[in-house]
């Protein structure tokens, strides 16, 4: 009965609220302006993703609108804009080449309902962890397969085969050099670079919907042989499950592990860049998760493919002054009556010319300052951004991911591993009772303290073993209050500094260990043996004046005076 509620209330905190609802009648006006102007924008994107993705583009369009309200409606963001994206389409290609349509659409509705279970996993947090060098190399690598995948349609040239975008685009330039086809070519550069300028110029106005209507009509009017979109379908397709196989289910889990992965990370990483571009707005990043495996659940029922949140298209929304999601669901509403009532006139739109409006969108997701800083920032952020770049290119987008992770992490644990630090300490602060100067003297020739700062780690072999060499003393106090961190490397290097140390005759004596770190030194055999002989202590001048007593017994000092016991609180 427990978990059932559980579950219940689980499912309660993903779904839309009456704040949510609230929201939408604040501004009604300026969220139908961003939502009509969101939809110019991405009419020629989704037409371009759904062409390029393999199923064409009325499955585009299908996305933009089923998944763009879904997503609106459920998701976690009230700025967030969803559909289909170029960094989708990059790993949809592959799996439309292994598995046809009903490959990727049964992907689709597969990855949301791991999105679905990521959500009630309350998996959405974990987006925070993800480095900004590895996002900065994620968008570059994508930016460059998208700009690169357009090169079929920008040079007038047939789809060459190949999984490998590298290798496609070589020989889509080879084909071009054998029949080359200008007007595509002048088609598709007149297109990005008036988006280009445009954007530069007069943000606000939509060029790339100007530019491709302009190129239609020009197509049109002179009578160009140039490849266009085709007929569409006058209308969303009836919800189907035909295309789904059971027999072929598992072969298709890592595909869908892959689609899932990558809407995860777009969406959340989309919905952040919202939160900062709007005012007082953060969203649920798993009520995201949720909304967007409900759209990928249903979406590929009505055809469509797997979406995501799409940050140039989310920008846009905020930047036109979307206050609630009414401003997605009125761009997904325009896009529906497009496909009803505009259809023929769509299917006229020279491929070249979507291909132009993609070539731009690739152009302008590269922040060339943002990269430049981040390679600056450190050598580390450099190697990641480059490698996570380089292996989007060579890989799929969530090895990348991953890979650039994993760099990232390393990297990381590496750098905090060699932060730790190891110093000699004076004596004389923390001696207990009164000395003379003689005495002083012949405690500093005896005994050395030393202060391990920071964590030790797997690194921590480069200044414990220095440990090892020291020499001409009797005692060596390890002060181990500053030891941040302990890991079983660096108990193990430690250990091994220990008994080098005794092998030479040299007493060793440790103070401060945290409580956390007994278990730790303990379970390797750190300090067992010290502990038996009683050279473990709670402070440093308990262990200095244990240290004491240790040379005045073994006739290094002579008594000047009763050895003192006490213990007097504190510096560790």
């Amino acid at each position: 009965m427990s978990a059932g509620f559980g579950v219940w209330q689980r499912t309660r905190s993903l779904l839309p609220a009456r704040t949510d609802l609230a929201a939408m009648s604040r501004q009604p006006r300026r969220d139908l302006v961003a939502g009509l102007t969101v939809a110019i924008v991405a009419l020629p994107l989704a037409l371009g993703f759904g062409i390029s993705s393999g199923l064409g583009a009325a499955a585009g369009l299908t996305t933009a609108v089923v998944a763009g309200a879904l997503a609106a409606f459920f998701g976690g963001s009230g700025l967030q804009v969803s559909g289909p994206t170029g960094a989708m389409t990059v790993v949809l290609v592959p799996i439309m080449h292994a598995h046809g349509a009903a490959g990727v659409l049964a992907v689709g509705l597969m990855a949301g309902l791991i999105l679905i279970g990521l959500a009630y996993a309350r998996a959405g947090r974990y987006m925070a962890y993800v480095p900004a060098s590895v996002v900065e190399g994620f968008t570059l690598g994508i930016a460059c397969v998208i700009g690169l995948q357009q090169l079929p349609a920008a040079l007038g040239v047939a789809t060459p085969h190949g999984d490998q975008i590298i290798v496609v685009a070589a020989r889509s330039i080879a084909s071009f050099a054998a029949n080359p086809n200008w007007t595509a070519v002048a088609i598709a550069g007149i297109v990005a670079l008036t988006i280009l300028a445009g954007a530069r110029i007069r943000p606000v106005v939509p060029f790339s919907i100007l530019a491709v209507a302009a190129a239609a009509v020009i197509v049109e009017l002179a009578g160009l042989n140039v490849a266009r979109i085709g007929t569409l379908p006058t209308g969303l397709a009836a919800p189907s499950l035909s295309f789904i196989d059971p027999a072929a289910l598992g072969s298709l889990a890592g595909a869908a592990l892959a689609v899932a992965a990558l809407a995860a990370l777009e969406s959340l990483l989309s919905a952040a860049v919202a939160d900062g571009m709007g005012v007082n707005h953060r969203h649920d990043p798993d009520r995201e998760l949720f909304g967007q495996g409900l759209a990928n659940l249903i979406t590929p029922l009505f055809g469509g493919v797997p979406a995501t949140g799409a940050i140039a298209r989310t920008a846009v929304n905020v930047r036109s002054g979307a206050g609630s999601r009414l401003a997605a669901l009125v761009h997904a509403a325009l896009l529906a009556a497009i496909i009803y009532t505009a259809a023929p006139l769509v299917g006229k739109i020279p491929l070249a010319a979507l291909a132009g409006v993609l070539l731009a969108t690739s152009v302008r997701m590269v922040e060339v300052g943002s990269i430049r800083a981040m390679t600056r920032a450190t050598r580390s952020d450099a190697i990641v951004l480059i490698l996570t770049a380089a292996a989007t290119l060579a890989l799929d987008l969530v090895k990348a991911v991953l890979l650039g992770l994993v760099v990232a992490g390393a990297l990381a644990l590496r750098a905090v591993a060699r932060a730790a630090r190891i110093r000699q300490m004076p004596l004389h602060p923390d001696l207990p009772g009164d000395h003379t100067a003689e005495e002083r003297a012949l405690l500093d020739q005896h005994i050395v303290a030393y202060r391990i700062d920071g964590p030790l780690l797997f690194a921590a072999h480069r200044f414990l073993l220095e440990l090892s060499e020291v020499a001409h003393v009797s005692i060596v106090i390890l002060r181990m209050s500053a030891v941040s961190a302990i890991d079983a490397s660096g108990a193990l290097v430690l250990k091994d500094a220990i008994e080098k140390l005794q092998h030479r005759g040299i007493t060793v004596f440790m103070s401060g260990i945290r409580p956390g770190h007994h278990r730790t030194l303990d379970a390797l055999d750190v300090t067992n043996n010290l502990r038996h002989a009683g050279h473990v202590f709670t402070t440093t001048p308990e262990a200095i004046n244990a240290a004491r007593s240790h040379l005045h017994q073994a006739g290094v000092l002579r008594p000047t005076g009763p050895v003192t016991t006490d213990k007097t609180p504190p510096a560790a």
